[in-house]
């Protein structure tokens, strides 16, 4: 409690801090403390201001019943002491006459005749003060909206009367107009009314927020989709976790429901779970109940009612469970208000929207489109599915036989039978088949162990991959299969080759174990004896492999021919014992080597043959991944429209396989780039999302989420600001990530992006708190100042750009100190030449001073800068020092001073060429140099020769664009001198 406060002065700044709060509980019990605090001055003023700002936190923190309570203190303080009450302080009070009206409807135990009876001492409170009608009539249709009276009447006596300075403001009125066409039925005039709003003409504390939730349906009814997507994302934002628009969080989450978007009304309703217990208004409960149960019947219809759902605190609700529970609840609430009004509205409008069938089988309103399927606890892996699967067997004995054929010849659907065989063999009740053919269980169990490690290595888990291939060595050594077991303690070296080694040279190290693991491939090779050909030609393919990632490790060219020497071997025997697969295998090894050392003709050459022996001889499941090769040439030689084409061939062709056998992951990235390529950045980022979506789905989490940090960003780039948010909120939503077991880095940068796009979307405050949040968490970061240095910058230019300069030298401080660590000198310069701006810019010659010290700095960076012999990117951090010196003394009024700047400027800069790229930046010195001189020091004849000979000399060199603006000013310059030549005539 603010017991420290003594004076009138300190509850006034006491209130003003207050306000800035969000509404919720803390502002809430912070305004009761300070109407304790106002009652123990004399005079009644302050008591008044805290009053008002009590109410003001009951009613936009959804707490209806206390509000009138306020109300009426302060009403008789102004029936007692009129006097008091100023023209500002006697608006609010008529004006809060409508928030007590709102307040009472929301409450089904007060009786009707009571509301009636608020409307009519509101209406004689009008009237006495001189005060005109309409909001009354405004009330009184809404009391009638909300019984479900005929409001024909009170529509017209409230819509076809003039306006008051009491009236809602424009943005409310415009929803009152549009819902009342809306519960006509017209959609279409109902849209066109709401349009101020919904295109961001008209706005106020609850709009364009409510307006956006209720035109949602009719959007869509109208077959306006694509805007109903975009103002779904820019609405759920603006309402969401906030009590006082609980029923707009409901419209949403039936949005979610009627479109197909189930899994994403989940991830919704655990965001806003706060609202079960927060929300103290009966009438928006209702409405945000119903809401709720749209959702969750959709999501119990399509047959996934035990999937956990959000719900009242306590206990862990299903959606079934949480289904029952709102019902009950809802049910009541709508008969509570039907037997206060005496009409059965609230229940019928309740069933109208339970009756509701979906609008849309699917819209996708997000850049991670989800199912409910993809929500769902992990369930037993299951065989991947794919369009040309072979019938796969039902017999037991039958099923292994096949299984092993199939994976003798590397055919993709052996996964099929061995994730079948997998679920089999861990029954309590297997029983192994007595059966020659098929052989011991230990067999089975090692072909089963054999299997999973190579998914292991596939997903780049080399350690447990080696672990698994011994294991599985081991068991075929037991089954008396000498050659599988020598193949699996192959593929263990292989592996164990590839862990990462800790605390050395990584790429030497990796080099020297690849060497080695080759030598052993060689010897262990050589040393087994009675090897089937399919299975020698598994190590000879090992062989290559060990030598090709050695190359891929080191480029070295010494390292080139050794590959091509293995694969020679490996093609020469698959061909000889007619290996479809490991010819196959051989000629990619060889395309690949090609490439790996910069001979990318030659490995075209190569891919393409391998391309028409593929359609000649198969085997058919090579073929994506080696369109993909090809496809990934093309970017390399520059050819983005065949990379396209074969890429997306490629991944047409993956479809017809199972899902994990081919690297749909890697295809759709590879398409995001060519796209990019080729000036297609929404395919792009469609096939990024993608790339995200096949890696979460495989378990590659950290691949996934940098993928959509990607995507993230790339919808940023394209002013896609609301799709960048939605989809940074729901991957910082998920489980992990919220827990922090995240990689924190790579959490941060998703929380860095996400704060940047909300500083593009203008929520400036959300954005603030986010970005000082990590400049408080970087600053602990010390292998990585120069990412501190960077997030602190940016944390001070949006301080600063608030006008909170104290916090934001603070911040620059910060970014100073790290970057004397790690330097970012264009980084550093930039901000404080920035700060530096906005400070002489909002306060003038007061913040002169301090907009000068930032500058003084931004001019040691440039003298680090320039003895660390640093190239910046961008403008010269010279010249860009001397302009924003010219341009903070002429906000400052300093004029002089920002002329002899701006000299200084162009001197640096000289004068630009044909081909320099800075003719803009010198254009702007002269123009600032030409206004200063020539408006504010009132010098118009030097500003003219200025302007005249800069036009002149960029016409000359070609530059003719960068000419417009000084062309205006001396036309400016004219028209004013001639102005003042005739008043000195006259």
């Amino acid at each position: 409690m603010p017991t420290a406060i003594q004076t009138t002065d300190e509850l006034y700044q006491a209130l003003q801090d207050n306000d800035q709060r969000p509404y919720g509980r803390t502002r809430t019990v912070t305004a009761e403390e300070l109407v304790d605090v106002a009652e123990q001055f004399e005079e009644p003023v302050p008591l008044v201001h805290a009053l008002l700002e009590l109410q003001e936190a009951y009613t936009y923190g959804s707490e209806p019943r206390k509000s009138p309570v306020v109300f009426a203190r302060l009403l008789t303080l102004f029936d007692e002491q009129p006097d008091v009450f100023d023209e500002r302080l006697r608006h609010m009070v008529f004006w809060r006459f409508k928030w007590v009206g709102h307040a009472l409807r929301q409450l089904p135990e007060i009786p009707l005749a009571s509301l009636r009876q608020w409307l009519t001492e509101m209406r004689d409170r009008y009237e006495k003060a001189g005060l005109g009608l309409q909001p009354y009539y405004g009330q009184a249709y809404q009391l009638a909206a909300h019984v479900g009276e005929d409001t024909t009447l009170a529509y017209e006596l409230w819509a076809g009367r003039t306006r008051t300075r009491l009236s809602d403001c424009e943005a409310c009125e415009i929803c009152e107009r549009a819902l009342f066409h809306l519960a006509a039925g017209d959609d279409q005039r109902a849209l066109r009314t709401w349009e101020p709003v919904l295109n961001g003409k008209e706005s106020c504390q609850e709009e364009p927020a409510r307006s956006l939730s209720y035109a949602l349906l009719p959007l869509l009814r109208t077959g306006a989709a694509d805007r109903a997507r975009e103002l779904h994302l820019v609405g759920y934002r603006g309402c969401r976790r906030n009590p006082s628009m609980s029923g707009e969080v409901g419209r949403h989450l039936e949005f979610c429901a009627l479109t197909g978007n189930e899994a994403r009304g989940l991830e919704l309703l655990a965001e806003n779970r706060n609202l079960f217990d927060e929300v103290d208004s009966p009438l928006d409960q209702l409405d945000f109940l119903t809401g709720v149960e749209v959702l969750l019947q959709r999501v119990e219809h399509l047959g996934h009612g035990e999937l956990p759902a959000a719900g009242y605190a306590g206990r862990t609700w299903t959606a079934s469970g949480l289904r029952a529970e709102v019902r009950g609840r809802a049910d009541d609430l709508a008969a509570r208000f039907d037997a206060r009004n005496g009409t059965s509205t609230h229940t019928d409008r309740r069933r109208t929207r339970l009756d509701r069938a979906p609008l849309l089988d699917a819209l996708e309103l997000t850049l991670r489109p989800r199912g409910l399927d993809d929500v769902a606890p992990a369930a037993p892996v299951t065989a991947p599915v794919s369009r040309t699967a072979t019938a796969v067997p039902d017999a037991l004995p039958e099923l292994i036989v096949q299984a092993r054929k199939w994976e003798e010849e590397g055919h993709p659907e052996a996964q099929t039978c061995f994730a079948r065989l997998r679920t089999l063999v861990a029954a309590r009740d297997y029983s192994h088949p007595d059966d020659p053919a098929v052989g011991p269980l230990v067999r089975l169990r090692a072909d089963l162990l054999a299997d999973e490690a190579t998914s292991a290595a596939n997903k780049d888990g080399f350690a447990e991959a080696a672990a698994l291939h011994e294991e599985a060595a081991a068991l075929y050594d037991d089954a008396s299969e000498p050659a599988h077991a020598a193949v699996d303690r192959a593929c263990a070296l292989l592996a164990a080759a590839q862990i990462p080694a800790q605390d050395t040279d990584g790429a030497e190290a990796k080099a020297a174990a690849l060497t080695a693991a080759h030598a052993s491939l060689v010897r262990l090779h050589e040393e087994t004896t009675g090897l089937p050909p399919y299975l020698e030609a598994r190590l000879l393919r090992l062989r290559a492999t060990a030598l090709g990632l050695r190359l891929q490790t080191t480029g070295s060219e010494e390292h080139v021919a050794p590959v091509f020497a293995e694969t020679d071997l490996l093609h020469a025997f698959a061909t000889r014992h007619d290996l479809a697969g490991q010819i196959s295998g051989a000629l990619m090894l060889r395309a690949s080597t090609h490439a790996i050392s910069g001979d990318l003709p030659g490995a075209v050459t190569e891919i393409d043959a391998l391309l028409d022996r593929l359609k000649a001889h198969g085997p058919a499941w090579h073929v994506p991944r080696t369109l993909g090769l090809r496809g990934r040439l093309q970017l390399a030689l520059r050819d983005p429209g065949a990379a396209h084409t074969d890429l997306t061939e490629a991944l047409r062709q993956a479809a017809d396989w199972p899902a994990d056998t081919i690297d749909t992951t890697r295809l759709h990235g590879d398409l995001a780039e060519a796209c990019m390529h080729l000036g297609r950045p929404g395919e792009a980022l469609r096939h990024l999302t993608r790339s995200a979506e096949t890696d979460l789905r495989r378990g590659n989490r950290i691949d996934a989420f940098c993928t959509y940090g990607n995507a993230a960003q790339l919808s940023l780039d394209l002013d896609r600001v609301e799709d960048c948010i939605a989809l940074l909120d729901s991957l910082l939503a998920e489980p992990d990530v919220a827990a922090g077991e995240l990689d924190d880095r790579l959490t941060a940068q998703l929380r860095l992006t996400r704060a940047r796009a909300l500083r593009a979307g203008e929520d400036v405050k959300a954005a603030t708190a986010e970005f000082a949040a990590l400049a408080a968490e970087s600053a602990g970061w010390d292998d990585d100042p120069g990412s501190h240095a960077m997030i602190a910058a940016e944390t001070a230019v949006l301080l600063g750009e608030s006008g909170e300069f104290g916090p934001a030298r603070e911040a620059a401080d910060q970014a100073i100190a790290a970057h004397g660590r790690d330097p970012r000198y264009e980084l550093l310069s930039n901000c404080l030449r920035e700060l530096a701006r906005l400070q002489a810019q909002q306060e003038g010659a007061e913040g002169l001073a301090d907009a000068r010290a930032f500058l003084a700095d931004a001019g040691r960076i440039a003298d680090e800068a320039r003895a660390a012999g640093y190239e910046p990117r961008g403008r010269s951090l010279d010249s860009a020092l001397a302009y924003e010196h010219g341009r903070v003394s002429a906000y400052a009024g300093a004029y002089e001073d920002a002329l002899a700047a701006l000299e200084k400027a162009l001197a640096l800069l000289g004068e630009p060429g044909p081909e320099d790229d800075r003719a803009g930046e010198w254009a702007e010195c002269v123009r600032l140099a030409g206004a200063v001189e020539g408006l504010y020091l009132e010098r118009p004849a030097p500003a003219l020769t200025r302007l005249d000979a800069a036009v002149s000399h960029l016409t000359a060199v070609g530059h003719t664009e960068e000419t417009e603006p000084l062309t205006s000013l001396a036309a400016r310059l004219r028209d004013e001198e001639l102005a003042r030549s005739h008043n000195i005539v006259q």
